[in-house]
């Protein structure tokens, strides 16, 4: 059975949820919620249906164990998290704004999840057929780049798909700003690469077609790029064709992880229906499953936190006529 395996970060969302009058004080109150973008992934499959693991380490503390047993309560096998003894799991806090977009503040130097070594993972771990899922978050120091970069060439050498979430963080680099030329050694190794409008725009430096170009044609084994823009079209592009697709219109609540929703919908198609050669080969069959992620994402972002906002099959089956409805009307209104 092939399995996903997203390796990196997970830690604890603390999310802004409301605030209170104390004397002359207003006090921010934040709710804790299990987070972590390759976490988020790996619960999107696994509450699909799919076959997940999460391969990273955490720290042997209150925020671990509750990390390691949310993933477990959500379906994903943990065989692969570690615990550290004395490092401590990293935290974020998230604020939004009165749109539901986010502003990210982290506490993670020397956290667990950044002193883990590819050594600490089974040479087992990967088989022909499975996904590596990973995030540029894994790159931001040498030794934990070095490890996603050895954990990404092992998954290729053992004829797995390596998928990329692009998924920037500048405030978690040491110069402020994600160093390109790292970011892009991952990209180098990658299958299937997603990026945001913004994170493209930086790492192209506004050249967007021609970054996407130079991708497909230097990366052999890049099979297809997807950009999300928002409430904006979702565009993708193979080596041989490129479509956009409108979104769903949607009340947003939070967009904490609408991405990792929106990418673990395309990755548990990729594991249940098709393999990523069928998929290219076809962009009605691409199109299907560029829908599918898009309602898994639009379903997310509707309500708040993370984990438990990330859609089972059936409310992806509930919301998909509704998306499709959207699109008929849209295409009705400009006939």
């Amino acid at each position: 059975m092939k399995k996903l395996v997203c390796f990196g970060e997970a830690l604890i969302d603390f999310l802004h949820a409301e605030q209170e009058m104390h004397g002359g004080l207003n006090i921010p109150i934040f709710k804790q919620f299990p987070g972590g973008a390759p976490a988020n992934a790996a619960v999107a499959v696994a509450k699909l249906g799919g076959n997940a693991f999460f391969a990273g380490q955490v720290g042997d503390d209150t925020f671990g164990h509750f990390l390691r047993n949310a993933l477990a309560y959500y379906g994903v096998n943990t065989t692969h998290t570690l615990m550290h003894p004395e490092a401590q799991t990293a935290l974020a806090f998230v604020s939004l704004d009165h749109e539901g977009e986010r502003s990210f503040s982290f506490y993670r130097q020397n956290t667990a999840d950044v002193i883990v070594n590819e050594d600490q993972f089974p040479q087992t771990i990967f088989s022909d057929g499975d996904i590596l899922h990973v995030c540029s978050n894994t790159l931001t120091s040498k030794d934990i780049a070095n490890t996603t970069l050895s954990l990404a060439s092992r998954a290729k050498s053992n004829h797995a798909i390596v998928s990329v979430d692009v998924n920037l963080r500048h405030n978690l680099w040491d110069t402020g700003n994600a160093d390109i030329q790292v970011v892009n050694a991952l990209l180098s190794l990658a299958n299937i690469i997603k990026f945001s409008k913004e994170e493209l725009g930086y790492l192209s430096d506004e050249n967007d077609d021609a970054y996407i170009d130079k991708l497909l044609q230097e990366n052999k084994d890049c099979l297809l790029i997807v950009v999300t823009d928002g409430a904006k079209s979702v565009r993708y592009f193979t080596p041989t064709f490129s479509t956009s697709l409108d979104v769903p219109c949607v009340d947003v609540v939070d967009t904490t992880c609408g991405g990792d929703s929106f990418i673990g919908g395309l990755l548990y198609c990729l594991l249940e229906e098709y393999t990523p050669e069928q998929v290219i080969a076809s962009d009605d069959r691409l199109q299907h499953i560029i829908r599918f992620a898009i309602a898994c994402g639009a379903h997310t972002v509707s309500r708040q936190g993370a984990f438990p906002a990330l859609p089972t099959l059936n409310d992806v089956s509930t919301f998909l006529p509704i998306y499709q409805n959207q699109q008929d009307s849209a295409q009705h209104k400009y006939i």
